[in-house]
């Protein structure tokens, strides 16, 4: 699903995201906090990138940023080659709604909805056909296994299925980015375990391009590759090695923040 102002899709080897020296300062009783201090890193088309760090290492107020949540103190966050500091609120707004998907650790549904509204409703917003929200709203339901749950409203639904069907909701305008912040936070490990496979098949099979924030090595262990944060900084890269290599990826991690 496409809108006609949409004149920068990505190739699947070119390079959706850039950051460039980013800074974040915060005013706390006249003392700056440096939520971030100079953060700079790419994300290619297709892959599927872990941010990992403690609470309070910026993996969050980073997402943020490159969500459009929040603007930066100092440097530049260019998506498809745009710097979205020079957009406006309104045209930010729009561009998070069309081109950026965002998957919340509290899913973030409507309750009185039920699934396949849930996932149509950033399109709803757009005012798009109904025929084609639908049946794209119907596809990626099945895409995430809950073809047969569509008319289940979230009290129906378990964590792991809500989690999904946010998931599925944050394609459905065909993001170039889809950003999840701690995803898997409010579920079980079954279920966080089922969530981290599904982000990683989507980068495999359909080439969305994920970016997650979490602490789990597990988790982070299905990205192709984990960006490790502390105080504010990128401290180092971890290529995890697959599922069964968290152990390994867990060490490298402490080895990295201590």
């Amino acid at each position: 699903m496409t809108h006609p102002a949409d004149d920068h899709q990505a190739s699947p080897a070119c390079e959706v995201l850039r950051v460039d020296d980013v800074r974040k300062e915060y005013q706390t009783e006249g003392s700056p906090v440096h939520a971030l201090a100079g953060v700079s890193m790419t994300v290619r088309a297709g892959e599927f990138v872990a941010i990992m760090g403690a609470s309070g290492s910026g993996k969050s107020t980073l997402l943020h940023l490159i969500g459009g949540l929040d603007a930066p103190t100092s440097g530049s966050i260019q998506m498809e080659g745009r710097d979205l500091a020079t957009m406006n609120d309104r045209q930010r707004t729009l561009y998070r709604r069309r081109r950026i998907g965002i998957v919340f650790q509290a899913y973030n549904l409507l309750p009185t909805l039920s699934a396949i509204e849930n996932v149509a409703l950033p399109a709803m917003l757009d005012g798009l056909n109904t025929t084609a929200m639908q049946q794209r709203a119907q596809e990626l339901l099945e895409l995430v296994d809950l073809g047969h749950r569509m008319q289940h409203r979230p009290h129906a639904l378990s964590g792991g299925e809500q989690q999904r069907v946010a998931i599925a909701r944050a394609l459905m305008n065909d993001p170039v980015v889809v950003l999840a912040d701690e995803p898997t936070g409010n579920v079980d490990s079954h279920h966080a375990t089922a969530i981290w496979k599904l982000l990683s098949r989507l980068t495999r099979e359909n080439r969305c391009t994920v970016i997650a924030v979490t602490h789990e090595a597990v988790g982070a262990g299905y990205a192709d590759r984990a960006l490790v944060f502390k105080d504010g900084r990128v401290v180092g890269e971890i290529k995890p090695g697959g599922e069964d290599h968290a152990g390994d990826l867990a060490a490298r991690y402490t080895q990295l923040v201590g």
